[in-house]
């Protein structure tokens, strides 16, 4: 078991990290300002490979692992956690097309989305669903070579801005069924932007589908295929943003440790009082501690456990627990400032809080590990 990267996994390391301070970390801010999805800077991302990263490499993608993964989006959402998580997603539906889409629907959508010359979007949350994802309304109704898809989606990132949606819609009484839906079909429009606690770097918009005609040939997967794909993307999804909450968390413990040497306080600097030394001793802690978890998880994914969900729900909960305590210690000991612009970490903070909700709140994460642990044993996950 060794816990070392190996030499590929510090290169991506630091490419990544040079990217992210040049590229994401100086505009962060104004984008979280402004509400800028920074397109430019996103594309910029795809000539590093980093929109197709555990996409295969015969349709443009760099053929990573999730491990990989993990490692690059930490570093990027060091520099912006709301840009790297759009990222991470972008990447989960290129990543979907590529797993379960005909060799038609890989050759059309997936060069162009790894390439960053077209950006996706996941349609699964509905505002009357958002945990009970499998009680969605939207329906595909099949009519002549295509499919009348009606109904809503809500909380879909990037919304109104990409090319592409992964659409998760009902064909039957209990069947769930995916497609793959360019913006462009006539019938898909949108709401306004939300407006939101934090990740305001990416829109976030409902997605109105009105009698959309969709060919057959954009299907994806199997008719009742769709929940077993919406699974499969949100195990990958849920490391994603397990690890753009350690990126967050580490981004604050940077800011905190060279903050706590340069302040002074009663004649002597933050970083000789014992209490707030305790504090960032705690923080690291919690650093290091949530990206192990982040990473076993990423390791149980690419070795296809029969654990691995169990495991990335485990990575998730965790991460963004630990990562938000410590984004939230990090805003504590900037005191005063921690809660002014002036400062990035109540930036950091505020996107580290939307993690503990997207891509299943961490109170679903604690129902999946719980009826794991009770059906076959806690012993299970030992080994």
């Amino acid at each position: 078991m060794d816990f070392n990267l190996t030499e590929d996994q510090i290169a991506f390391q630091e490419v990544a990290r040079s990217f992210a301070e040049k590229e994401l970390a100086v505009h962060a801010a104004e984008w979280d300002a402004k509400k800028i999805f920074p397109k430019e800077a996103i594309r910029k991302a795809a000539d590093s490979g980093f929109c197709g990263v555990y996409v295969n490499e015969d349709v443009g993608g760099l053929g990573l692992t999730r491990l990989d993964a993990a490692i690059i989006f930490e570093e990027l959402a060091a520099g912006c956690p709301s840009t790297a998580a759009y990222i991470s997603i972008h990447n989960m539906v290129t990543w979907m097309i590529d797993e379960f889409g005909s060799p038609e629907l890989r050759t059309k959508f997936c060069p162009d989305l790894a390439s960053g010359k077209t950006l996706g979007s996941y349609c699964l949350t509905e505002p009357g669903s958002g945990s009970d994802a499998a009680s969605l309304k939207a329906t595909a109704v099949k009519k002549d070579d295509h499919y009348l898809l009606n109904g809503a989606k809500a909380f879909v990132s990037g919304a109104g801005e990409t090319e592409v949606l992964i659409v998760m819609t009902k064909t039957g009484a209990k069947e769930i069924t995916s497609f793959v839906l360019p913006t462009t079909l006539k019938g898909i429009s949108f709401g306004e932007n939300e407006k939101k606690l934090g990740w305001n770097s990416q829109p976030t918009k409902i997605v109105y589908l009105d009698n959309v005609e969709v060919p057959h040939e954009y299907l994806l997967g199997e008719i009742g295929m769709g929940f077993k794909i919406a699974l499969k993307g949100l195990d990958g999804g849920r490391i994603n943003i397990g690890t753009c909450s350690v990126g967050a968390a580490q981004a604050a413990l940077n800011h905190a440790q060279k903050y706590m040497n340069e302040r002074e306080q009663f004649g002597k600097t933050l970083s000789q009082f014992q209490a707030l030394q305790f504090t960032i001793a705690d923080m690291l802690t919690e650093v290091v501690a949530s990206r192990q978890m982040v990473r076993l998880a990423a390791c149980k994914l690419d070795s296809k456990d029969p654990q691995a969900t169990t495991y990335c729900a485990m990575a998730k909960k965790m991460a963004t627990d630990l990562a938000f305590n410590v984004c939230n210690q990090a805003v504590q000991i900037f005191g005063g400032y921690g809660v002014t612009h002036e400062y990035p970490v109540e930036r950091l903070m505020r996107d580290a809080r939307v993690h503990q909700i997207v891509e299943g709140t961490n109170e679903i994460m604690r129902v999946i590990i719980s009826k794991k642990v009770l059906e076959e044993g806690a012993t299970l996950l030992i080994r």
